[in-house]
């Protein structure tokens, strides 16, 4: 893998920007940290060289011999201090540092000392006037000098450690980042050059990219079946098309003919306007499924009356049903109100209507039934006739699809494909189980009020 695929992801760059920001967060605790141990040093100091100063001057208040002796004597001990007592004239009295400027207060001395001890270094201390002679008292800074020396040396080599580790890191985290998506990309491309089963590998390590992948699969199962059906539905209207097309193209060549008597023409012209009617009605039936499917309707969404509904679809197909001598039944519950499209819901019941009585025999009986349950609208339609095989009640939900292999009887296999697009844009589960004999097809409407 090239270096430059991993410098240029998201990621290292976001590695980058961490870094950066872990270096201004380590500047600023170092700074924090570097200030208050340099502070507390000093003050303890500063704390110890006046206690220091305020001792010789407790036991010696104002006698230039006995502070002199008293300095001499701290100055033999080698107690750590440093001691200065001098005139006037910058004469040193007593004391194991050179004189120094009679300066008050609290000060820190770089010049040179001229200490016996070489390690002591620039002094810290304080300074008094006794009259016309000078006190001082100070201890050196050597100590404290190196270890600002050694947090400043922890600062860098802690920093530089910190922010290659977050390079590094950033690095690998990239190339695992980069072998995920090409794989990802890899995949695409097979499927981009035809290959449809290709899917993208699952490490099973439940991370997101374990996500990403199952989800980019679920996409590409649901893109396979789409363009499965695709085929299907091409290769179905194709085959329904052709036998329609024929008897039209033989109707035209009859009306053709030039000895065709007018009433034979006219018959013919008549019979190729029904070939052309269930055309056009097959092409309508495809155009609403993808109205449906679309969700265009479901902004128009109101309060529709399950009853009034279902009174109009039973009373329509009744005299159908009576034709056939068949029983058509009809019960539902009190207050079965839902939201959704009229229309839509009006054509739902009535495709489940008809194809109950299309496909059941003389004497059959067919039951409409609505009830409620807790807050869901429940509408089946059931009957005693043939049924469909278990294996089959999910793929004639599809389009063209019929139990009917040579398709010589009437209609396209639409009906319940439409009847499942309008369920779905409803929100509605769409069931279809036996009825032991028979069918029942159920819809699961959400009630309201």
């Amino acid at each position: 893998m090239r270096l430059r695929s991993i410098y240029g992801t998201s990621t290292f760059r976001l590695s980058l920007l961490y870094a950066g920001v872990m270096g201004i967060s380590f500047a600023l605790l170092f700074g924090v940290i570097f200030w208050s141990t340099s502070r507390f040093m000093q003050h303890q100091i500063d704390d110890s060289v006046h206690n220091e100063l305020n001792e010789i001057m407790s036991e010696a208040p104002g006698d230039v011999a006995a502070t002199r002796s008293i300095v001499t004597g701290l100055a033999r001990q080698s107690s750590g201090f440093s001691y200065l007592f001098q005139d006037a004239r910058g004469q040193v009295l007593a004391g194991n540092i050179q004189a120094l400027p009679p300066r008050v207060g609290v000060f820190e001395w770089d010049g040179e000392t001229k200490s016996s001890d070489r390690r002591r270094g620039p002094l810290r201390g304080e300074g008094v006037r006794l009259a016309d002679n000078y006190l001082f008292v100070g201890w050196s800074t050597h100590q404290l000098h190196e270890m600002e020396e050694f947090i400043a040396n922890a600062f860098v080599l802690g920093t530089t450690a910190a922010i290659l580790v977050a390079l590094a890191g950033g690095a690998i985290m990239s190339g695992r980042l980069v072998r995920k998506i090409e794989t990802v990309s890899a995949t695409s491309r097979e499927i981009i050059q035809g290959d449809l089963t290709q899917r993208v590998p699952v490490a099973q390590a439940g991370d997101e990219f374990d996500r990403l992948s199952l989800s980019v699969n679920a996409m590409l199962d649901r893109i396979q079946t789409l363009m499965g059906n695709l085929r299907q539905v091409t290769t179905d209207i194709a085959h329904d098309l052709r036998t329609p097309l024929t008897r039209l193209r033989q109707r035209l060549e009859i009306a053709a003919q030039s000895d065709a008597d007018e009433q034979v023409l006219r018959q013919n012209l008549g019979n190729a306007r029904r070939e052309v009617d269930d055309i056009l009605a097959m092409f309508a039936a495809l155009l609403r499924i993808a109205e449906v499917e679309s969700g265009a309707r479901k902004a128009a969404f109101s309060q529709v009356d399950l009853a009034e509904i279902l009174d109009t679809v039973v009373e329509v197909y009744r005299s159908a049903a009576d034709e056939k001598e068949q029983r058509l039944d009809y019960s539902m519950d009190s207050r079965v109100a839902t939201i959704g499209d009229r229309e839509l819901l009006v054509q739902l019941f009535a495709n489940l209507v008809e194809n109950a009585i299309r496909h059941c025999p003389r004497g059959a009986r067919i039951v409409v039934l609505a009830q409620r349950r807790g807050q869901e609208i429940e509408v089946c339609v059931s009957d005693n006739g043939p049924g469909i095989p278990e294996e089959m009640r999910s793929k004639v939900l599809q389009r063209f699809v019929r139990l009917e292999k040579s398709r010589t009887s009437p209609g396209y296999g639409l009906g319940l494909s439409l009847a499942a697009a309008i369920a779905h844009l409803h929100e509605a589960p769409l069931a279809i189980c036996g009825n032991s004999p028979g069918l029942r097809v159920s819809v699961r409407l959400i009630a309201s009020g």
